[in-house]
């Protein structure tokens, strides 16, 4: 509202009431508003104090909550960490069988190419005596 509606509801009772009455009704009115804001006090209080022991309820689940989510947390950091570890133990034992399986294939191949290889590569030829049919 700005001040040119106000002034025209002023202009307005004034016409209507009167300029007598006026001061009473501004009276009545604020005395209206006054209890008016007890009266919203008075609730506000009363809805505070009776919902005061519920807001420590919840504060206590709250908290319970997060203690719960915080044993689950570190539960779970604990058993990967286990996993983790056993992973690890069996790679090193994959891949230490893996070096044996390795080694003793190289042991089992080593012979056999040797044995493959021609023992001398020098054949002698048969004698070839010259031999002349000229007649």
């Amino acid at each position: 509202m700005g001040g040119g509606e106000i002034v025209l509801i002023i202009f307005v009772a004034l016409l209507f009431f009167g300029a007598d009455a006026i001061p009473d009704i501004a009276k009545t009115l604020g005395k209206a508003m006054r209890e008016f804001q007890k009266a919203t006090d008075e609730i506000k209080r009363e809805i505070n104090e009776s919902g005061g022991g519920i807001g420590n309820d919840i504060s206590d689940i709250r908290s319970t909550i997060q203690n719960i989510k915080s044993d689950i947390q570190e539960g779970i950091m604990k058993h990967t960490g286990d996993i983790q570890d056993g992973i690890k133990e069996h790679t090193n034992v994959i891949e230490n069988e893996m070096s044996n399986v390795k080694r003793e294939t190289e042991n089992i191949t080593k012979p056999i190419s040797e044995e493959a290889k021609p023992a001398n590569s020098q054949q002698t030829a048969p004698d070839k005596t010259p031999t002349d049919y000229s007649i």
